[in-house]
């Protein structure tokens, strides 16, 4: 492996202050490339990112952005793309989460779940696809979750945001992979970031338990498995799905 092969390339992380996306962030700065830290609410933890990239020789901006807003994202690629120059690989990464029933399931919860986790994706997406096929060349990496693979009876919207991740990734790949562009998707389980505080002890005891290899895993183990999705590692790769859950679901 090329210790730089993101050389010259310039990556948007969103999400990418804290968690999958700051792991990301690093890896992908480890690997060579400009980095875009996207951030909504998080900006001492997107400095911190940044400053840490820096230290190690690298390039790296925060940049703020609802990632469900047309217009902050359109703005967010502008400055990017005059700080950086053009956004070459895109780390669909934020995202929200609630643990709750059926009957607290709100409207508002299921429309602020698809907003972030579904919306987002495919706003960043499109603000960044036509110039990829111009270019001839572009990576997208949406994270997703085991959740959009089997039942979730509580967070519902949040496994429905998620499965919609899962379908948008394979339509858009196979739309786009004529140009040189190719979309694949990871689908973590338990991963120890900020989201699952709000997840009961007694719960994620189960979860864990249910877990064939027995542990919680890093933020850090799936960041490798986006810069092999962004790399030309796996260059016959596009549409995909990469489960990374400790064996807790497995893909026929």
């Amino acid at each position: 492996m090329n210790e730089f092969e993101l050389q010259g390339r310039t990556a948007l992380v969103t999400g990418g202050a804290k968690g999958i996306g700051r792991a990301c962030c690093q890896r992908l700065a480890a690997a060579g490339s400009k980095v875009a830290v996207n951030y909504l609410s998080s900006e001492a933890a997107a400095g911190e990112v940044v400053e840490q990239i820096e230290a190690g020789g690298g390039q790296a901006i925060a940049c703020r952005a609802d990632v469900s807003s047309p217009e902050q994202v359109r703005a967010m690629i502008d400055h990017i793309q005059e700080e950086l120059g053009s956004i070459d690989l895109l780390v669909n990464n934020a995202g929200v989460f609630d643990f709750l029933a059926h009957d607290q399931t709100s409207l508002d919860v299921w429309q602020r779940s698809l907003n972030v986790n579904l919306t987002g994706c495919y706003l960043t997406s499109w603000a960044v696809k036509d110039g990829m096929i111009e270019r001839g060349f572009g990576r997208i990496v949406n994270i997703s979750s085991i959740a959009a693979l089997s039942a979730r009876p509580m967070s519902i919207a949040y496994a429905v945001s998620k499965a919609g991740v899962v379908g948008l990734t394979k339509s858009l790949a196979v739309a786009v992979a004529e140009h040189n562009v190719r979309v694949n998707a990871v689908a973590p389980g338990l991963i120890d970031t900020e989201i699952i505080a709000s997840v009961d002890r007694g719960v994620l005891d189960g979860l864990i338990a249910a877990t064939p290899m027995k542990r919680i895993g890093q933020a850090a183990e799936i960041a490798e498995l986006v810069l092999f999705l962004l790399s030309e590692r796996s260059s016959f790769m596009t549409g995909q799905t990469l489960v990374a859950s400790g064996g807790r679901v497995t893909l026929p």
